[in-house]
This record gives structure tokens, sequence and C-alpha cells, in this order.
């Protein structure tokens, strides 16, 4: 693991996670309201737990949830990623994101989804990018749709039901071309 970007945009830059990003995840999983559509908080050991994941992601997949940092002070803001997700039996790559509720409202998620949707669709040999959001989880929902995405279809996770957002590769290179900066996968593995 090296301390370099993953991807970067203009106002962002996107790392591996470590151990050491407990504390900063803990601004999001222990605060109530950013984790409303989630089942519920996360304390210090499940920030863990849910780095180890992250990591093992890394290792298996290239890729996984990235820690989403401001570029002019390198200040925690939330993270976003990738994730391998079952989609009605199918292997899909979902955009998910998750900010620290402060840092909500100035299009940090739109422009790190954005990043994390382009870098899928650059490095990955995939058909679609898809996002599982919360019925009720409007901001989440106008991230996607920001992003391109549309509704697809519906599903439970976690008890709870999700509508499946996606975009496919054609409608994303229909948008012309892209500037980022990435690493490719083999570059992002420590």
């Amino acid at each position: 693991m090296t301390d370099l970007p993953i991807l970067e945009t203009e106002r962002l830059s996107l790392r591996e996670m470590t151990r050491s990003d407990a504390d900063h995840l803990l601004e999001v999983f222990a605060d109530p309201i950013a984790m409303q559509h989630y089942p519920s908080t996360i304390d210090r050991d499940g920030a863990i737990a849910w780095i180890e994941r992250a990591r093992a992601s890394y290792a298996r997949h290239g890729f996984g949830f990235w820690i989403v940092e401001r570029k002019e002070d390198r200040r925690f803001l939330g993270q976003c990623g990738l994730l391998v997700q079952d989609v009605h039996g199918a292997t899909e790559v979902e955009v998910a994101y998750l900010f620290a509720r402060q840092f909500w409202g100035h299009g940090y998620a739109t422009e790190a989804a954005r990043a994390c949707r382009d870098w899928a669709f650059t490095h990955l040999a995939i058909p679609r990018a898809v996002s599982l959001i919360r019925v009720e989880n409007l901001p989440s929902i106008r991230v996607a749709e920001r992003n391109g995405m549309r509704p697809v279809s519906s599903l439970v996770k976690a008890g709870y039901p999700h509508r499946v957002y996606a975009i496919s590769r054609e409608a994303w290179a229909a948008k012309g071309p892209r500037d980022l900066k990435t690493q490719g996968p083999s570059d992002s593995s420590a």
C-alpha cells in the first residue's frame, strides 16, 4: 500500500484504506444521520472490519471502497469506490459512496462517484455500472442520476427495498472523453 492516489479529480484524491483510517471512518459510521440508510451505526471494531473487507477486495478485485480526501488540505471527506454485488443472480460492479455529513451538499459525492464510474469503465471489462440505493435515499439517487444512471429494477438488500440504478458502457462512452488521472489496477496494490 502506498499513499499514492488511485485516482484524482479537480478537487479530490481517492486512495486505498489503511487501518489508520478507522477514526476518520467513524466520522461517518458513528453518525446516526449519515448512517440512516444503513441498518445501524458502526463502532470502531466494525470500522476495522470494514477496512479489512476493503483491503481484501483490493487484493481480490483490484478495487474496493477508497478514502476520499480533499486535495487542497488532505481532509477526509468520506469513501467512494467500486464493490462487487449480486444483482438478480448476476455479478455487477457497484459505484458506492458514503460521506461525512458536514461535507454533504458540496458536490463531493457526485465528483467522486463520477470518477469511480469512469475508472470502472476504463479499467474493467463490464457492460454496465450500477448503484444500489434505498428507495427513500433521495440525495444518493440524485448523485446516481447526475452520473448518468437511471433506475432499471428493484431488489431487497439487507431487508430493505432498493432501486438498481445503472449506466451502460455505451451510454457512458457517448458522453465523450474523460479528464481523469488514474493508476491501473496493478499499480494500486501494495
